[in-house]
């Protein structure tokens, strides 16, 4: 099973009741193209449909809404960029401009109950993912979508005085001709909402994902050299520092008492022992040698080795991947096994690497219990948002009962000569 590509964000905007041909008419009937061969025309639009109501609705609920709007960015800009010279002006000003996406949420629902206009919602800043509050901040203070809903909220103050000033007193002196004004009108309110209510572009999008997923690899860079070291410091420093000890009372009794020194030396001679072995496997954990020296298929198949259960390993590469992506891909299996044995109660189980025009994919199954979930600890959420901070996919499907199967999807990137 493969895992399925990152499916792209959609962006832009429908009208609801503009079909694929349909364009909006100036004088208020609904466009579409006559039959190839014939001259007939469309039937004209209803002079006081639903429709028109909803579009006349819209412009009337102009001003109110244009005034708690123009309130809110005038606010917003006058003390937020008063108190930015004070501790609580950046987070209050960030925490206006996330309100401001409210604001613009609502606004595309009244576009699309009283005109149709269906935008989709913006993607959702990454402020979840990881990163410290510093960085948090910044993402927010940096919100493109929170900031055009500003510069929205303060044009529509002029604009909304026009529409219901215009309106209005159609209503009573001017209704023949009252839809086909209320249809210009509303089009250009369509026009506002789709340039600045509109989701940011993909640009935009990738650099905000970008920015939180640096933090991640900075966080996870981090944590790893904290890891190396307490695992130094407990474990071959400690190892070496009585090594040292015992080799030095070895010496002092290597005249007077040569047996004891003898058992001594002995002793120490295993102490070393264990502290090459700390030492490798801490180096394994850091880049294996094998992995370097040899690629993935031989990596994995010694990381399978040490695994409590049977693991089969195919991998089908027709080239080696980029080593940071090679590096990745070896853990996330290395972490994978290491869950299938302590936690999965698998009789077997499998590790699948192939290429898949520009993604490698890395699958591992087993026939446990079942059960794992992205939600269900720190290691399976650390291994999503490794592949994630690379443009990865992490996919985890695993019904109660088993069988579990994890795919991991990451980009392929060639191996610098």
């Amino acid at each position: 099973m493969t895992a399925p590509s990152p499916a792209a964000d959609r962006t832009g905007a429908t009208d609801a009741h503009d079909g694929p041909q349909g364009t909006p008419g100036i004088s208020g009937t609904h466009g579409t193209h006559g039959t190839p061969g014939t001259d007939r025309l469309p039937p004209p639009r209803p002079a006081y449909d639903a429709r028109t109501w909803k579009e006349i609705v819209h412009l009337l609920l102009n001003l109110p809404v244009a005034v708690f709007g123009f309130t809110y960015a005038f606010t917003v800009l006058t003390v937020g960029g008063t108190l930015t010279l004070t501790v609580i002006g950046l987070p209050l000003l960030a925490l206006c401009l996330l309100g401001a996406r409210q604001l613009g949420k609502l606004e595309r629902l009244r576009a699309r109950a009283l005109l149709g206009v269906r935008v989709e919602e913006p993607t959702p800043l990454p402020l979840a993912k990881g990163g410290g509050p510093v960085q948090r901040l910044w993402m927010a203070l940096k919100d493109p979508v929170g900031w055009r809903t500003l510069l929205y909220e303060a044009v529509r103050l002029p604009w909304g005085i026009l529409t219901f000033c215009t309106v209005l007193p159609s209503l009573f002196v001017l209704w023949p001709v009252l839809p086909y004004l209320a249809r210009w009108l509303t089009n250009l309110d369509r026009m506002m909402v789709r340039g600045l209510l509109s989701p940011s572009d993909e640009l935009e999008r990738r650099i905000a994902e970008l920015e939180s997923d640096r933090g991640i690899v900075v966080d996870t860079a981090a944590a790893d050299l904290r890891r190396i070291e307490r695992d130094l410091h407990d474990g071959a420093q400690a190892r070496l520092v009585n090594l040292a000890m015992g080799l030095g009372l070895a010496k002092e009794k290597l005249l007077e008492d040569p047996d004891t020194a003898a058992a001594m030396v002995e002793e120490a001679h295993g102490e070393v022992k264990l502290a090459l072995q700390e030492l490798r496997d801490l180096a394994r954990g850091i880049h294996p040698a094998v992995l370097t020296d040899r690629g993935l298929d031989a990596a994995l198949s010694s990381v399978a080795s040490r695994c409590t259960v049977p693991v089969a390993v195919a991998v089908d590469l027709p080239a080696r991947p980029a080593e940071a992506i090679e590096g990745i891909a070896y853990f996330t299996v290395s972490e994978l096994l290491q869950n299938i044995s302590k936690h999965s109660g698998a009789r077997t189980a499998s590790v699948d690497v192939w290429r898949s025009e520009d993604r490698l994919l890395v699958q591992v199954r087993d026939d446990g219990r079942g059960g794992a979930r992205l939600d269900g600890g720190s290691g399976m959420r650390g291994l999503a948002e490794r592949l994630g901070a690379v443009d990865g996919l992490f996919v985890v499907d695993s019904p109660a009962g088993g069988p579990t199967v994890v795919t991991a999807e990451l980009p392929w990137r060639d191996r610098q000569a």
